[in-house]
C-alpha cells in the first residue's frame, strides 16, 4: 500500500543498481517493491508498511455499502443472455444498459469513499517529510475542513471518475465487440474464452487510465502543507490538467505503474522535481 505509492510521488530515497537488460545491455533499475518495503521497515519498522491503512479501509467499506445500496435502490432489469450474431443489435444495448448502471453506482460510490482516499493518501506521503501532520481520521478530518474547506476533500476526484468511466465503457465494449466477432458461436471453447475476455480486456485498459489514477493520486497531496506535495518534489499544481501536462512533459505519466523492474531515467537516477 505505502510502498506504491510513494513510487507513484517519485520519491526514491535508495540508489539505483546496474542491470542488464534482455539485449545484454546495462542498464540503471531503481530499487522493486520488496527492496523499497524493506527500506520503510528499516526506517519505520514493520507498522509504517501500513500508514494511511484504517482510512483506506473505511473508504472501502463505503464504496462498497454505496454500491450495495445504490444497486438496491435502482436495479437493473434483467435481460436475456444473448450471444447471437443476428441480435448484435439488442446483446448491444444490453452491455450499454449494464455499463451505464455499473458507470451509476461506481461513480457515486466514488464520491462519496472519496473524502477518506485524500486522508489515507495524506497519512501514507508523511513517510516522505517524517511529518505527523495527519495521525488520526478525526483529526484529519477537522485539518482539512478547516484549512481547505469541503472542497480539500474532493481533491482529484475528476480523473479518478474519468479513469472509472473510461475503464468502464472500453472494457465493457471491447470484451462485446470481441465476443460478437471473433468468438465463432460453433466453436467448443467458445463460453470458456468468453468468461475471460472482459478480465483481459481489464488488464490491458487499466493500464491506458492508469495516469488518471495517478494524477488523482497525486493532486490529493499537492500544496496541502506536507513536503512531498511541494517543490522540490512537486509544483503546486492549479488543476489536476496542469498536473497531468506536468508529468507528461516529464515523461512520467505511468510513474509507480511497475513494481519490480523500474529503469532509472538517463542521466538522472533520483527523481526530485523542480
Amino acid at each position: 500500500l505505502l510502498t506504491g505509492f510513494l513510487l507513484q510521488v517519485g520519491h526514491e530515497p535508495l540508489p539505483p543498481t546496474v542491470g542488464r537488460n534482455v539485449l545484454g545491455r546495462k542498464v540503471l533499475y531503481l530499487p522493486g517493491f520488496f527492496t523499497y518495503a524493506r527500506h520503510i521497515v528499516e526506517v519505520d519498522g514493520k507498522r509504517g508498511l501500513f500508514r494511511g491503512l484504517t482510512p483506506r479501509l473505511i473508504s472501502s467499506t463505503l464504496s462498497t455499502i454505496t454500491r450495495g445500496s445504490v444497486k438496491k435502490a435502482f436495479p437493473l432489469e434483467d435481460m436475456e443472455h444473448v450471444s447471437n450474431k443476428d441480435d448484435v443489435k439488442t446483446s448491444l444495448r444490453k452491455v450499454v444498459k449494464e455499463t451505464s448502471h455499473e458507470m451509476m453506482m461506481q461513480c457515486v460510490s466514488r464520491v462519496v469513499s472519496h473524502p477518506l482516499h485524500v486522508i489515507s493518501m495524506r497519512c501514507m506521503v508523511q513517510f516522505v517529510g517524517r511529518e505527523v501532520k495527519y495521525s488520526g481520521v478525526f483529526s484529519a478530518i477537522g485539518r482539512i475542513f478547516k484549512e481547505e474547506g469541503i472542497l480539500g476533500f474532493f481533491v482529484g476526484l475528476v480523473p479518478r471518475i474519468l479513469g472509472d468511466v473510461i475503464f468502464l465503457w472500453c472494457c465493457n465494449l471491447l470484451a462485446h465487440f470481441i465476443n460478437t466477432y471473433a468468438v465463432d458461436d460453433n466453436f467448443s471453447q467458445a463460453s470458456v474464452i468468453r468468461s475471460y475476455t472482459k478480465f483481459v480486456m481489464g488488464i490491458a485498459v487499466s493500464m491506458l487510465t492508469y495516469p488518471f489514477l495517478l494524477v488523482g493520486d497525486l493532486m490529493a497531496v499537492n500544496n496541502c502543507g506536507l513536503r512531498a506535495g511541494l517543490p522540490p518534489y512537486a509544483p503546486a499544481f492549479t488543476s489536476w490538467i496542469h498536473c497531468w501536462r506536468y508529468l507528461s512533459a516529464q515523461g512520467q505519466l505511468f510513474r509507480g505503474s511497475s513494481l519490480l523492474f523500474r529503469r532509472a531515467p538517463m542521466p538522472a537516477a533520483c527523481f526530485p522535481i523542480d
